[in-house]
Order: C-alpha cells, then structure tokens, then sequence
C-alpha cells in the first residue's frame, strides 16, 4: 500500500476493499448517505479481480444517519468523562 497524505481537518480517506467493484460501490453509497464524499475511485485490488475503492468523507457535513449518530455519541462521552471525576 502506497502511503498517502494526511486528509485536512474533518475529513478521513476511506479505502474499501471487495471481491467485487458492486460490493464495494454498495458500501461506499451508506457512506455518502452519512457523510459528504468526493467522487470514488476504483482500483484493481489483486490479481484475483478484487476492488479497492478510495473516497474522502467530510465528518464536518454529516448527514442522517450520522448526525443523529455523532450527536448521540457526543453527549455520551460528555456524561462520561463528568462521571469519571
């Protein structure tokens, strides 16, 4: 694996990996669902005709289910950390 430069800020480099580009393409869809994504980009993963696909997600615009998902864990961790003092 090629190593890649750190995304900026509030956005994280997703690499999926499949037995096939469909497989990979449905799941690179719930991400967009959640999260704001650039266009994907589709790799050969071996010589076995696996894909790897790569997509760059902004955690800053999440999207339902996400939202509601990052919200509920948020204050989660808040009542966490008040309990642990």
């Amino acid at each position: 694996m090629q190593p890649t430069e750190t995304p900026t800020d509030g956005h994280a480099e997703v690499r999926i990996v499949a037995a096939s580009p469909e497989a990979a393409r449905r799941v690179a869809e719930v991400l967009r669902q959640c999260f704001a994504a650039n266009e994907q980009r589709s790799y050969p993963a071996d010589s076995q005709g696996g894909t790897r696909l790569q997509l760059t997600v902004d955690t800053t615009r999440p999207a339902e289910p996400a939202r509601s998902w990052l919200e509920t864990s948020r204050s989660s961790s808040s009542e966490d950390d008040r309990r642990r003092k």
